[in-house]
């Protein structure tokens, strides 16, 4: 059977929900009650740091074997044999590297992501800005790893997406917003075309939702995207 869901903030939950870089939790404070009232086991998992008001800035090798860890446990404690991952910006991109260098695909059933950072992001300038300075990267990585590996071009980021960007046995759903200030440009969200995988704009949906990145997991559209993500086959029509 599979785990009906997850938040993994950027952080994961299992289902499973994660968050973003840097992060704080209440993230995952709006969607994960709403999945659990739509009938959802719920696990949570906060990564990329152990203690502090921010995590998600660690090395996000290091945050993908902690998600493996957490979904091997939430596999044991549930008897699922797959999970769904819910994610939000690092939280939605970082578990592709699990799935994809760590055997997450045996035990992943949809990855759905939120505003994820999948082909990195200029933060706005400030990544193209440290990239263009000897040492830049390095000095804005400092206190926060996960900040540099989401910088468009980055090391991380290149192995990430060699090759395939997607694993065959695995369903992938990127939901973006174009009004998103941290993902700069919004469309690095958006996952190589196949038959698995499912890019969402918002606007797309509903032109007048003007939802930004922070926002986006508090947003009632975006909620109903991954509920209809996550169970298809009783999917509903958005209301804008």
């Amino acid at each position: 059977m599979s785990a009906r869901s997850a938040w993994v903030r950027s952080a994961s939950s299992a289902s499973n929900r994660n968050r973003g870089s840097p992060s704080r939790s209440p993230n995952r404070a709006a969607l994960a009650p709403r999945l659990k009232k739509a009938g959802y086991c719920v696990f949570a998992l906060n990564h990329g740091g152990t203690s502090g008001p921010l995590l998600g800035t660690d090395d996000m090798a290091d945050s993908a074997r902690r998600l493996a860890d957490f979904v091997d446990r939430v596999r044991a404690a549930t008897g699922a044999v797959k999970v769904d991952l819910v994610g939000h910006s690092q939280g939605g991109m970082m578990p592709r590297h699990y799935i994809k260098n760590l055997g997450g695909a045996a035990s992943v059933d949809k990855l759905i992501a939120l505003t994820p950072s999948n082909h990195g992001t200029t933060f706005s300038g400030l990544g193209l800005l440290a990239l263009a300075i000897p040492g830049g990267t390095a000095v804005l990585g400092s206190g926060c790893a996960a900040c540099s590996q989401q910088l468009i071009g980055s090391d991380f980021l290149r192995d990430l997406n060699a090759g395939a960007e997607t694993d065959p046995g695995v369903t992938y759903t990127v939901i973006t917003t174009r009004y998103d200030e941290v993902v700069t440009p919004y469309t690095s969200a958006y996952l190589d075309a196949a038959p698995n995988v499912t890019n969402v704009k918002l606007q797309e949906v509903c032109p007048a939702e003007f939802v930004d990145h922070v926002g986006i997991s508090y947003n009632d559209l975006a909620t109903r995207l991954v509920l209809n993500a996550l169970d298809p086959a009783h999917a509903q029509r958005p209301t804008c």
